[in-house]
């Protein structure tokens, strides 16, 4: 079993899931505002436990997944962000690279709280898995995702429709990303 890694950064605590966090993460994929670029439909209690369970256990065989975001000043859990390779039936096919993803609760939109985490989560994954091809897709529609994506360096590659949404796949080129990990200042990095 691999551990997963606590990265803290000035406003944030990237840690693993607990299960004390399920009523949060379902009340989160509960919110339309939430999914409404995820899927296009807030999920039942059912569909939130499957995907909880899908992000802890990524962990298990990947050695990488996604990471319960928590506000480190209230503890509050925000959302969440990593990665996952979930063989989605998408052409072209993203299996085999870290799919980057996140999802925040709306009191944290417009804050910055995204690009944070995800930078911060980016930056361990290009230590841990310099090789690995770094990919996202994104709503078309989802312009706030498509901002943190580019202030990634994550580059449009292909359009294409997924279970009947326009999505936009992006890729992280690998030289941006080493570059950017060597400029970053590093987060606090704890393994648990």
């Amino acid at each position: 079993m691999h551990s997963v890694p606590i990265i803290e950064t000035e406003r944030l605590v990237l840690r693993p899931y607990r299960r004390d966090d399920f009523t949060a993460y379902a009340a989160l994929f509960a919110d339309s505002e939430v999914t409404r670029f995820v899927g296009g439909v807030p999920y039942t209690r059912e569909q939130s436990w499957t995907r909880f369970l899908r992000q802890v256990g990524m962990w298990h065989y990947f050695g990488f997944g996604f990471f319960a975001i928590q506000d480190r000043a209230t503890g509050t859990f925000l959302g969440e962000a990593g990665f996952h390779d979930v063989h989605r039936l998408i052409t072209p096919s993203l299996e085999g690279t870290m799919e980057t993803g996140w999802a925040l609760s709306p009191k944290a939109h417009g804050q910055g709280l995204a690009t944070e985490a995800v930078s911060a989560a980016l930056e361990w994954a290009d230590r841990q898995f310099p090789q690995v091809r770094k990919t996202c897709i994104i709503d078309v529609g989802n312009r706030a995702s498509v901002r943190v994506a580019e202030k990634q360096g994550f580059k449009e590659f292909w359009r294409t429709s997924y279970h009947g949404t326009h999505v936009i796949m992006f890729e992280r080129q690998r030289t941006l990303a080493v570059a950017t990990a060597r400029k970053s200042p590093m987060p606090a990095h704890l393994e648990t």
